[in-house]
């Protein structure tokens, strides 16, 4: 669903010299600059009655006038469902998401998603595109999560996040030993035969991940992961391509790795770990209205917890 609404402004002679893109973003701050550049381009935008180019330069006086047209997620049934908040304010809900939560209504996941436990959370959250989510978490990643409250929080976090501004930091337990840290820049796009899949790929988008070791085990790595940039499966498939794909992806992964002479509950524990190790450990960004840097932080789940004890114990024989 498409929503569409007009406005008009008088461009302030301070604004002088500027070009069109660069004024439009300080008239309409509620929208982003990619959105106010493709209304541009599409004749949206008039500025005394004609249409003009992104790189004009207003005179100052002009009168401005706006088509905005914003698509709109179709309504999506609220339920009641908890939700672990770490914080809220009238811009801002952070949410630890527990594995197994799918973030978004799809195929065969029209209910029982967090999506719906928003709108029951608050219902105007169904104003705001994809309900208020500017970033995702895979249905069995677990940790934090923001989500925007008002449209201006929303364009905010997202040129935030083209900008690269955003601090992610994940856990993630991954195969094999890994004696340093270090950086896979390697593109990624759509599998080129499974569709269903991401792969690195030449002409793919560019994907930057930083890994640093937190602890090693006999033939495990537990490593703090950095996200430079946010594409679909970025750590999975960055860390499969490494060949140290993490513990329990069934997609990236593979069959369970086991040490040499593996304890009965780390066997246990392994074949049972059937989810992706990988946590959403914390989140830095600037506040859309007070401009204040603010982070949180979700503990490691305990399926996690637990498994990393079964190593360390392992390890110690």
């Amino acid at each position: 669903m498409v929503t569409t609404e007009y406005f008009s402004t008088k461009i302030p002679e301070t604004m002088q010299g500027k070009r069109l893109d660069q004024v439009l973003p300080l008239l309409f701050p509620d929208y982003s600059r990619a959105c106010l550049q493709k209304w541009i381009q599409q004749e949206q935008v008039w500025i005394n009655d004609k249409h003009w180019r992104g790189k004009d330069k207003v005179t100052g006086g002009e009168m401005v006038r706006l088509k905005a047209e914003m698509a709109v997620d179709l309504p999506h049934q609220a339920e009641a469902m908890a939700l672990d908040i770490l914080y809220q304010d009238d811009s801002l809900l952070v949410i630890n998401k527990p594995a197994g939560l799918v973030v978004h209504p799809g195929a065969g996941n029209a209910q029982h998603t967090l999506v719906n436990a928003l709108l029951h959370h608050d219902p105007d959250l169904a104003q705001i595109p994809r309900a208020g989510i500017v970033h995702r978490l895979d249905k069995d990643t677990s940790g934090v999560l923001v989500v925007a409250r008002t449209l201006a929080a929303h364009h905010h976090l997202v040129e935030q996040l083209q900008a690269r501004t955003v601090k992610r930091i994940y856990r993630a337990l991954v195969n094999g030993i890994i004696i340093a840290g270090g950086t896979v820049d390697a593109p990624i796009a759509r599998h080129p035969r499974q569709r269903t899949k991401m792969a690195v790929v030449s002409e793919g988008k560019p994907a930057i991940t930083h890994y640093r070791v937190i602890e090693r085990f006999k033939a495990h790595t537990y490593l703090k992961v950095q996200l430079e940039t946010g594409r679909t499966h970025q750590i999975r498939v960055h860390m499969a391509y490494k060949n140290h794909p993490v513990v329990g992806d069934g997609v990236y992964g593979g069959r369970v790795r086991l040490p040499s002479q593996p304890s009965e509950e780390l066997m246990q524990q392994l074949r049972h770990f059937t989810r992706q190790a990988l946590h959403a450990h914390q989140l830095e960004l600037i506040h859309p209205k007070t401009q204040e840097t603010l982070s949180w932080r979700a503990p490691v789940p305990d399926d996690m917890r637990a498994l990393l004890a079964a190593l360390r114990d392992n390890a110690a024989f």
